[in-house]
């Protein structure tokens, strides 16, 4: 590899990362990638593939059975003479060759109630693995708008250290003057340094936010990220009326995967109970077979072993039969796995149960939630007014020397708590409608 190749290729590799950190990503975009390469969640697939497979093979249980074999055997000394059924002391080999199928006519309907367990199970692998994809998408969801507030926090610390600057050189030209004493210089600058702190430390926050959506969403080959920027309309469309839990419960429970998962594993337990209870009956099984075999025993009038063809034709039989088995007693291990599987069907009734007053809960805390975050959203927004006039307020009184340079920074901390505290808050209730939307059953994410 050439010295100017080496090159070439270094500068193509940062064209792309430039290339991912420039480009804008929105939070469909961002769900949807780390719907695709999230690693997590391949195993939950990977797991329903399986019991894809363990369904279609309880199916193919049906079929009968098919069975060839062959054997060698070599006899040395005394042996019975497979051609007379006599006992000789002579070494001889014989080779048999045979063909059975059977096929399971009754078995206490064990294989029928198997194919339903596993079929449940299946679909309830299929619905967990579309309840982890909404789980990542939320996680995707999170870490997006963490990115926004802490831009949103960044923007309010970067206008507080302008005000700071702007102070700063003001009472410098005041002490060119003589309006002002040296030791406002160290105020301003003090308030200045503090501000550039806090800048510095709203940054690195940002930077932390960016890391952890690229890992939620596995992005490789950059460290950087950049997002659409809706500041402007989060919390605008809220919606002003208080809203029900009960209604949005009722609609969730019924498409929810989680819950949809749970009811399927219900289901599929107490089919295992009839599988567990089919042990009990007689089974009766039907079976039929060809054999033939070659014997170096047999022979002609003239004592020489016939040909092997001859044989193979000659030795051919054929049977049939039906057998029957009764379980009458296996220390009592059938009885005892019914008791199992009747646990293990209580186990996920209660967990059905327990899936629900959980989702029933966490839709009364963000109806909760909703419901105080309208309140909130209002008064955050006429204190943020209110602080931003007593600040614009203090700053024209600083100019004037009719306040100090602590009763300015006070006074221009107020004002940015309350835009902090509305950026929260406007955050919150964008969070909270999108879930709550998911819960009625709207379309807040693009996963198929």
């Amino acid at each position: 590899m050439t010295h100017k190749f080496k090159i070439a290729l270094f500068v193509l590799l940062m064209i792309g990362v430039n290339v991912w950190a420039q480009e804008k990503w929105s939070l469909d975009e961002c769900v949807s990638y780390a719907l695709e390469n999230n690693l997590q969640l391949n195993d939950f697939k990977y797991t329903n593939q399986s019991n894809k497979e363990t369904y279609a093979q309880s199916i193919r249980n049906l079929l009968p059975s098919i069975n060839a074999s062959s054997d060698y055997f070599i006899n040395s000394g005394r042996a019975e003479d497979p051609n007379t059924g006599t006992f000789v002391t002579q070494d001889f080999f014989r080779n048999n060759y045979s063909l059975e199928s059977s096929i399971d006519l009754f078995q206490g309907f064990q294989k029928i109630n198997s194919i339903k367990a596993s079929k449940f199970l299946y679909k309830a692998t299929k619905e967990e693995v579309l309840q982890q994809k909404f789980l990542l998408a939320f996680r995707v969801m999170q870490a997006f708008y963490d990115i926004q507030f802490f831009q949103g926090l960044v923007t309010i610390s970067q206008e507080q250290l302008a005000v700071s600057k702007s102070n700063y050189e003001l009472v410098n030209k005041q002490i060119e003057l003589g309006l002002k004493a040296g030791a406002d210089l160290y105020e301003a600058e003090s308030l200045l340094l503090t501000d550039e702190l806090n800048l510095t430390q709203s940054k690195n926050q940002l930077a932390a936010a960016k890391l952890a959506l690229i890992q939620e969403m596995n992005l490789e080959g950059t460290s950087q990220i950049n997002i659409q920027e809706q500041l402007t309309d989060i919390g605008n469309d809220i919606g002003g009326e208080e809203i029900q839990s009960d209604s949005i419960y009722t609609f969730a429970r019924d498409f929810l995967p989680l819950i949809k998962a749970q009811e399927l594993r219900a289901k599929a337990a107490k089919k295992q109970v009839a599988v567990s209870r089919g042990r009990l009956y007689p089974s009766l099984t039907l079976f039929a077979g060809v054999g033939t075999g070659y014997f170096e025993t047999r022979t002609d009038s003239l004592g020489s072993t016939l040909p092997f063809r001859d044989q193979f034709r000659d030795n051919t039989n054929q049977y049939i039969g039906v057998s029957l088995n009764v379980p009458i007693s296996n220390g009592w291990s059938a009885r005892s796995r019914i008791k199992q599987s009747k646990i293990e069907k209580l186990r996920a009734e209660n967990n059905l149960k327990t899936q629900e007053q959980v989702l029933f809960q966490t839709i009364q805390q963000l109806v909760q939630d909703h419901n105080s975050l309208l309140v909130e959203l209002e008064q955050s927004d006429q204190k943020v007014k209110a602080q931003n006039l007593a600040f614009n307020i203090a700053q024209k009184r600083y100019e004037k020397g009719l306040i100090n340079a602590l009763e300015l920074f006070t006074a221009k901390n107020l004002f940015a708590s309350a835009q902090n505290e509305n950026l929260q808050v406007r955050l919150r209730s964008e969070i909270n409608k999108s879930t709550i939307d998911f819960y009625k059953g709207l379309p807040v994410f693009n996963i198929n």
